[in-house]
C-alpha cells in the first residue's frame, strides 16, 4: 500500500526519459502565509496544468500545489501518444455498457483529442505537438477477424479508420501484421514541454504556483480548508486533486489499480529507417505495446506493462531486463531501426478494470474533486479531465459525466 506522504516523483519513475534534458523549470516561491482563493489544484503535473488554465481562464481565482518539480513526475514518464482509441476497444466497451454508451465514449475521447491541439494551436504553446494518424495492430488473440468486427463497429459509431488486410498493411508500411485499422484524429508532444507552457499560460491568467505539500483536507464548512505540510492554512471554495496516482485516503474506487510501464528510446535515426507518416503504433491484445517517432528522430518503444512490480525499487531493478525485451519487440515490430536504447525509463500509473478515467467530486466531498485512472490515455484524459470539472464547478454537469465518476459501478464484463 502506498502512502501519499511518503511519495516522491522518483518513485512515480526511474530512469532518464528524452523530455527531461530539455528544460529546467522555473522557481515556485513556498506559501508564507494563510490565504483563501476559489480553487485549489494540488499537483502541477500536465492534468493540474490543463485544469489551472482552464478555469483560470475562464475567471476562476486558482492557485497550484506541487511539492516537487512541475512535470518532473508521472508527466516526464509519460510518451505522449495523444490517443483518442482508448486501452479498452470499443468491442469489450460495448460488452460491458453496451453500444450506445461505449461509442459516446470513444466520441469524446476523440473530440478531447481535437480540443486538445486547437488549445495548442490557439495559444501557439511550444511543445512539439504533431497531428498524427494511428495504427492498431492485430496482436495476441485479436487477428483480423476480431480486428474486422471492431472496424465496423466503430463505422457504426462514426468513428474515422480504414480497415487495412496484411497484404495492405505490408505494401503501404512494411509491417508484417495480420490486419490493422488505420485512423486519423491522434497527435503526440513533448510531454513536459507542453506541462511547462500550459503553467506558463496560466500565470499569465494570473494563477499562484506554489512550492507546497498539501497534508489534510477539511470540507465539513462552506469551504475546503487544507493544511500544508508548516502548518500553513489555504481555505478554498474547491479543490481539484491532480496527483497522478497517488490518491489520499479518502478517495477510493473498486475499479483502480496500479501498475508499471517501461519505454525506450533509440539514437536519432535516418528518415529511411522510419516506417510511413511516423504514426502511432499499437497493439490490440492485453498487454499491449506501443511506438511512436520524436522529432529528432527517435523511436520510442513502451510496455511490458507489470501490475505486481509497483514498488519503484523493483521496478527499477527490472529496467535492463524490460529495455532488452522492447528492443526485442521494436526488431519483431519494425527490423529498420538501429536496435539501441539510448533512454530508458519506467513510470507507475493508476488504471482502471474498464480503461476510463475517474474523474469528478469525490464521493462525500462535494467541494472536492478528482482526476484519477488514466492508464495509456493521459494526457487525453487530462484535457477531458480540465472541461468536466470546469463545468461541473459551473453547475453544468452533464448526464454522460456518470461515464467517468469514481464510484460508478464495475463493469458486468471486463
Amino acid at each position: 500500500m502506498f502512502d501519499p506522504e511518503r511519495v516522491r516523483q522518483n518513485d512515480l519513475r526511474g530512469g532518464t526519459p528524452p523530455w527531461s534534458q530539455r528544460l529546467v523549470p522555473a522557481e515556485r516561491p513556498p506559501v508564507d502565509r494563510d490565504f483563501r482563493c476559489d480553487v485549489l489544484v494540488v499537483g502541477a503535473g500536465v492534468t493540474g496544468a490543463l485544469v489551472a488554465e482552464h478555469l483560470a481562464a475562464q475567471g476562476h481565482e486558482v492557485s497550484v500545489l506541487d511539492r516537487q518539480r512541475p512535470g518532473f513526475g508521472s508527466t516526464t514518464a509519460s510518451t505522449s501518444m495523444l490517443m483518442w482509441e482508448i486501452d479498452r476497444s470499443l468491442s469489450d466497451l460495448t460488452a460491458m455498457y453496451g453500444f450506445e454508451r461505449a461509442a459516446n465514449i470513444y466520441r469524446r475521447s476523440f473530440a478531447a483529442v481535437s480540443g486538445l491541439a486547437e488549445l495548442v494551436n490557439t495559444h501557439r504553446l511550444p511543445c512539439g505537438l504533431r497531428h498524427r494518424r494511428s495504427l492498431y495492430l492485430a496482436a495476441g488473440q485479436v487477428g483480423a477477424r476480431e480486428l474486422k468486427a471492431e472496424h465496423d463497429l466503430r463505422m457504426r459509431a462514426g468513428l474515422p479508420g480504414d480497415y487495412l488486410d496484411h497484404l495492405t498493411l505490408l505494401e503501404e508500411f512494411g509491417l508484417y501484421r495480420e490486419a490493422a485499422i488505420h485512423s486519423i484524429g491522434s497527435a503526440d508532444a513533448d510531454p513536459l514541454l507542453l506541462c511547462q507552457a500550459l503553467l506558463k499560460t496560466a500565470a499569465g491568467y494570473g494563477v499562484d504556483i506554489y512550492d507546497a505539500s498539501a497534508e489534510n483536507y477539511d470540507n465539513s464548512g462552506q469551504a475546503v480548508v487544507v493544511e500544508l505540510d508548516d502548518g500553513h492554512l489555504i481555505e478554498a471554495k474547491h479543490v481539484v486533486l491532480a496527483t497522478g496516482y497517488v490518491m489520499p485516503d479518502f478517495v477510493s474506487s473498486s475499479l483502480h489499480k496500479i501498475s508499471s510501464s517501461w519505454a525506450i528510446a533509440t539514437p536519432p535515426q535516418p528518415a529511411s529507417a522510419m516506417w510511413r507518416d511516423g504514426a502511432l503504433i499499437w497493439e490490440a491484445s492485453e498487454n499491449y505495446s506501443y511506438a511512436r517517432t520524436t522529432q529528432d528522430g527517435r523511436i520510442i518503444m513502451g510496455g511490458e506493462d507489470d501490475d505486481q512490480a509497483t514498488e519503484p525499487d523493483e521496478r527499477d531493478r527490472l529496467m535492463p531486463a524490460k529495455a532488452d525485451a522492447l528492443l526485442h519487440r521494436l526488431n519483431g515490430l519494425w527490423s529498420h531501426a538501429e536496435p539501441v536504447a539510448e533512454f530508458v525509463w519506467s513510470g507507475t500509473f493508476g488504471t482502471t478494470i474498464d480503461g476510463l478515467p475517474l474523474i469528478g467530486r469525490v464521493p462525500g466531498h462535494p467541494r472536492i474533486y478528482a482526476a484519477y485512472g488514466y492508464g495509456g490515455n493521459g494526457i487525453t484524459y487530462s484535457y477531458l479531465a480540465s472541461r468536466m470539472i470546469a463545468a461541473s464547478l459551473a453547475g453544468d454537469d452533464k448526464p454522460w459525466f456518470d461515464d467517468f465518476a469514481i464510484d460508478r459501478d464495475v463493469p458486468k464484463a471486463s
